[in-house]
């Protein structure tokens, strides 16, 4: 059963962050379970096979006044998948750089490395107003551009993006949820 876990602050929100990443997991055949940060407790995760963290709007922060809900991360052994702002989750869990930049759109990335199968210049949609500055030697990175877009945590199953996959490059959110163990 994979884990989706709902950063909104904002009940409305749930239908453009989170419930897009359903349909695409509904129609590839996962089981799944959708919870708010708020409710993560042990138990959950211990029942989870791998975790989404979903993105949210852009002027809801809310999530990084409680980063002390995600402490799990430092210690949890299956796969994590933080989309925008879970990605600022991992970074802020793992004690790396939030700075600013707002953008949004479609953009170009150059993806120096496969990532869940993007691997070459491509086309993905940007909502943030964060990002974060992450370490190299922490951090595998797989995309070439100022700002980081796609990362790993090393020695670990603990990847993110910046862009929103669930808009457009929906493929990443199933091969994430098909091959990683």
């Amino acid at each position: 059963m994979i884990l989706i876990i709902d950063i909104c602050s904002e009940v409305l929100h749930y239908y453009e962050f989170v419930r897009p990443i359903e349909e695409i997991l509904r129609k590839d055949g996962f089981s799944f379970q959708t919870l708010h940060y708020s409710q993560i407790n042990k138990n959950i995760l211990d029942k989870a096979t791998r975790v989404i963290i979903c993105g949210t709007s852009l002027k809801d922060n809310e999530f990084l006044n409680n980063i002390d809900k995600f402490l799990w991360l430092k210690k949890f052994k299956k796969p994590v998948f933080g989309i925008c702002a879970g990605m600022q989750i991992i970074g802020s869990i793992f004690n790396q750089k939030i700075d600013r930049n707002q953008e949004i759109g479609f953009f170009y990335e150059k993806f120096t490395k496969n990532f869940f199968s993007l691997n070459k210049e491509t086309e993905v949609y940007h909502l943030h107003n964060n990002y974060i500055k992450f370490n190299r030697k922490q951090f595998d990175i797989y995309n070439k551009g100022k700002i980081i877009q796609a990362i790993r945590k090393k020695r670990t199953n603990i990847y993110a993006c910046l862009f929103h996959p669930e808009v457009r490059n929906q493929k990443v959110i199933s091969k994430f949820a098909k091959e990683t163990k």
